[in-house]
């Protein structure tokens, strides 16, 4: 996904690694692990841009334990219409709770669609805030997570004691 040229950018240190904040006075565009070691560094709180500043905020405040559901005003480019339809109902899974792809399906009215509902949320662009790492597989084994599987086990294991494996809570 490439930037229009307005968007504002920080950097954001967590247990996890260095994550990349996108946006624009619109709203948080996308919020993305970075692993090349050394390419940025993290944003001072002071340098972070007004625009980003409350995203800033509550994913610090998500990683301290202080917050779970993120409030925030979106301005996601691209994305199909099936794709977007996906990242609403992921947004669904309560915090410490986990679906599978086929439970994302069904919400859709489209229990066929798994392998479509697995592709749509690899393409996440707001990594944590919309949770797509709350998503496995329907046996209940952890499956792929854009970040990677480390980092998936690590932000369940960050939201128990609450974790059940329950769509709603």
């Amino acid at each position: 996904m490439t930037s229009p040229p307005d968007f504002a950018f920080s950097y954001l240190p967590t247990p996890i690694g260095l994550l990349e904040l996108q946006g624009s006075d619109a709203g948080l565009a996308a919020v993305t692990f970075l692993d090349e070691p050394g390419v940025r560094s993290a944003t001072a709180l002071s340098d972070v841009p007004t625009c980003l500043r409350e995203a800033h905020r509550q994913l610090q405040a998500y990683f301290g334990r202080e917050l779970r559901d993120f409030s925030l005003r979106y301005d996601v480019c691209g994305g199909t219409a099936f794709q977007q339809r996906v990242w609403q109902v992921l947004q669904q899974v309560g915090y410490g709770r986990t679906a599978s792809y086929l439970d994302l399906a069904r919400l859709l009215d489209n229990p066929g669609a798994v392998r479509a509902v697995g592709a749509a949320n690899g393409q996440n662009p707001l990594a944590i805030v919309w949770p797509c790492h709350r998503i496995i597989g329907a046996s209940g084994q952890l499956t792929g997570y854009a970040g990677g599987l480390p980092r998936k086990r690590w932000l369940l294991a960050h939201e128990q004691p609450a974790a059940q494996t329950e769509l709603f809570g």
